[in-house]
């Protein structure tokens, strides 16, 4: 009684409750700081990076697309295949490739593919893996001398269809 009437009550209180929102800032700095940066779905690197160099992304893909067109040729088995060519339809067998398979909602089942085998504009990932039934994430980047962009597909293996994302 003779706190709240001394009138230091108050003041205490306030006192506790700034050193109590500091403590919930240090742990919020802490926990956070300790998690999972998880990699961007759409350009093979981290979430921050990403969103860092999104424009050029774009101008990239533009500027590849101004020259070349790639196809997906569908799974047969182990195998997926993708088939490049330039504006008038012939064949590029000088592209590089990196495949990157995942689920959405997990990262257990991450792939990351680089040997392919070209023949006549038709590049094919051999040993492709796809240990579950439902929907997957192709991420494919295609790089023609200088000129390179994400070709990205989600795939649902019970119904066979394809479907580009950004």
């Amino acid at each position: 009684m003779k706190l709240i009437k001394s009138g230091k009550l108050w003041p205490i209180a306030i006192g506790g409750a700034i050193i109590l929102v500091f403590c919930f800032a240090v742990i919020t700095v802490v926990v956070t700081g300790e998690a999972d940066i998880q990699k961007s779905d759409n350009y093979m690197t981290y979430y921050q990076d990403a969103d860092a160099n999104a424009n050029d992304y774009i101008k990239a893909k533009i500027e590849f697309s101004k020259k070349y067109k790639i196809e997906y040729l569908g799974r047969k088995g182990a195998m997926i295949n993708y088939k490049v060519s330039d504006k008038m339809g012939k064949p590029v067998d000088n592209a590089t490739m990196i495949l990157a398979i995942s689920r959405p909602e997990t990262e257990i089942y991450n792939q990351s593919l680089h040997n392919v085998s070209i023949s006549n504009g038709i590049y094919t990932f051999k040993d492709v893996k796809l240990p579950k039934v439902g929907l997957w994430n192709l991420i494919l980047k295609v790089n023609v001398g200088k000129d390179y962009r994400f070709y990205n597909l989600k795939i649902d293996t019970r119904t066979k269809k394809v479907k580009e994302f950004q």
